[in-house]
């Protein structure tokens, strides 16, 4: 299971990985941060970019702040940070 902090932008044009913020991966949603709904656009985000089922992604820590905790059921760290385009 791999495990990733990550600085989410709600409200954003589209939705991207838009480089890095205070070191860790950025994401702009186009979700508005409403009932839960730019969570549901990052895990749908990150089950596409992964190739793994929304099922497997849990919002671990910060659902409702911008910084949020994230594991990837089924990914290691390298794979993951590959799949975001972090190389290792």
């Amino acid at each position: 299971m791999a495990r990733i902090v990550l600085y989410c932008q709600p409200g954003a044009k589209q939705t991207q990985l838009a480089g890095l913020f205070d070191g860790k991966p950025k994401i702009q949603l186009k979700a508005p941060p409403v009932d839960g709904e730019a969570n549901k656009a990052l895990i749908a985000f990150l089950s596409k970019q992964c190739g793994v089922p929304k099922s497997a992604i849990n919002i671990e820590m910060g659902t409702s702040g911008r910084t949020k905790r994230v594991e990837v059921d089924g990914l290691d760290d390298a794979a993951l940070r590959r799949a975001l385009g972090l190389g290792d």
